[in-house]
């Protein structure tokens, strides 16, 4: 039974829009988005919603009457940055009129909550990861009648259909898939701020990527803490939703993360393997390379099986490329165990590679865990582990010069105006020079030279 958030419950809030935008001639919204594609994704909603109510769009914090920050509780160093830009953004308030509402992953947690009413007391909106649709009431009441609003669920939420949505790219769409994680990793907050699993119903998947390839949208990225876990009833799993997504005319490029490594099954891969249109790059966390640290993390697999199953996928899809996330100094990691680490890298040689340095968070069985590892030893395991990855994509990069790849443009790149970039189906950046009008086509480019974060080509 998947349980959806009600039509009569999302036609109030369509309500209260048309109320609150009574109140916003003139007026515009700001969105500070942290953390991961689905903090992302929500954005877009609330942005579509923020827009229905009359608000329009800036980028400036000193032209905002609304702020929404839009949280994030995976890294301590993000958190950091929150509470910065809210003593930041103290003096603008009153000068405004400015309403700061306060969302995300880091107001599920009651610690935070509590920090924000005591230390940052002019915050007007605290909302949760389960009820950010309730934007439009919460709003209402704070315009009519001043008071602050904290509306926060423990509980897991439902699905959420039918929210008008602004979304920030034209050609490459992201879509939630499900939300949720069952895991329970020993460092990772998730599963208390986003709840356990819950997956949409296919239908409503199929038609909203129908309704974006009718718009133009050429590329979908399919989000989910946990894709392969994706459960759409009576038996219809991840490869079932990849192989219906796969025959919608007018979407290309299919990609999606993040799926869990104890989890990939064979339909996953005979799914990819027989696909026209889901790219051949797989994001499979790692985490750590050593076994005994993997048990300690409660990810499920082994080192050993981790590399069974590369080595499964890449006799099924031989053109397939990795990438992962790894985790640095991770409480009681010997040398020997990053070492471990190292070794898979090599073996696997990763296209990419996110590293972070293991950051405690409140709440997790990890911050009790004994043995951590100094500062300084992490920022030195971490400079070694960049150094390798390094090498590795200087030399992958290589194999690509000479040969022609499938482009869709994304637009202008961020640092010359007169260059388009795109990516491989693989997610390598490529830089070329084109006319503009090409922005949003896929467009043939062979790959004359490589530098570590792109490659440089031209159009054939």
């Amino acid at each position: 039974m998947i349980n959806v958030v009600s039509e009569e419950t999302i036609k109030e809030q369509k309500e209260y829009m048309n109320q609150v935008k009574e109140h916003t001639k003139g007026l515009c919204y700001l969105i500070q988005t942290m953390g991961c594609k689905l903090n992302e994704n929500d954005s877009e909603k609330i942005a579509g919603m923020l827009e229905q109510m009359g608000y329009q769009p800036t980028q400036s914090v000193e032209d905002a009457n609304l702020v929404v920050f839009n949280t994030c509780s995976i890294r301590e160093n993000a958190a950091e940055r929150v509470f910065g830009k809210l003593g930041e953004i103290k003096a603008l308030k009153e000068k405004n009129h400015m309403i700061i509402c306060f969302g995300g992953c880091m107001s599920q947690e009651k610690h935070i909550v509590e920090k924000i009413k005591t230390s940052y007391p002019f915050v007007d909106i605290i909302f949760g990861t389960h009820n950010f649709y309730k934007l439009p009431e919460m709003l209402y009441h704070k315009m009519t009648d001043t008071k602050k609003v904290i509306d926060v669920w423990d509980i897991d939420g439902e699905i959420i259909e039918g929210l008008p949505i602004k979304r920030e790219d034209t050609k490459s769409a992201l879509v939630t898939i499900m939300n949720g994680c069952n895991n329970f990793c020993s460092y990772c907050i998730v599963p208390y701020t986003r709840g356990r699993e819950r997956s949409r119903n296919p239908k409503d998947i199929v038609r909203e990527i129908e309704a974006l390839a009718k718009e133009g949208y050429k590329e979908v990225m399919l989000l989910g803490q946990n894709v392969n876990s994706y459960k759409g009833g009576e038996g219809y799993t991840f490869a079932n939703l990849l192989t219906d997504i796969d025959h919608i005319e007018g979407i290309d490029i299919i990609r999606f993360m993040s799926p869990h490594p104890k989890d990939f099954k064979e339909d996953v891969i005979e799914a990819i393997a027989n696909s026209k249109h889901v790219c051949k790059i797989i994001h499979l966390p790692l985490q750590s390379g050593s076994t005994r640290v993997l048990k300690l993390m409660n990810r499920g697999y082994s080192k050993e099986t981790f590399l069974e199953l590369v080595s499964k996928i890449r006799n099924r899809i031989p053109d397939v490329n990795f990438t992962t996330d790894i985790i640095v100094g991770f409480p009681g990691e010997t040398e020997e165990d990053f070492l471990e680490t190292l070794d898979v890298v090599e073996k696997v040689r990763f296209e990419q590679i996110f590293m972070f340095m293991y950051s405690v968070r409140h709440g997790t069985k990890a911050e009790t865990m004994p043995n951590h590892v100094p500062e300084e030893t992490k920022s030195e395991r971490f400079q070694r582990l960049k150094l390798l990855a390094d090498r590795i994509t200087e030399e992958e990069n290589v194999k690509y010069v000479g040969t022609t790849q499938k482009i869709l443009v994304e637009g202008e790149s961020k640092t010359n105006p007169d260059v388009l970039t795109g990516r491989t189906e693989t997610y390598k950046v490529v830089n070329f020079v084109g006319d503009k009008s090409l922005i949003g086509k896929e467009v043939l480019v062979k790959i004359v030279s490589q530098h570590i974060w792109y490659l440089k080509g031209e159009i054939i």
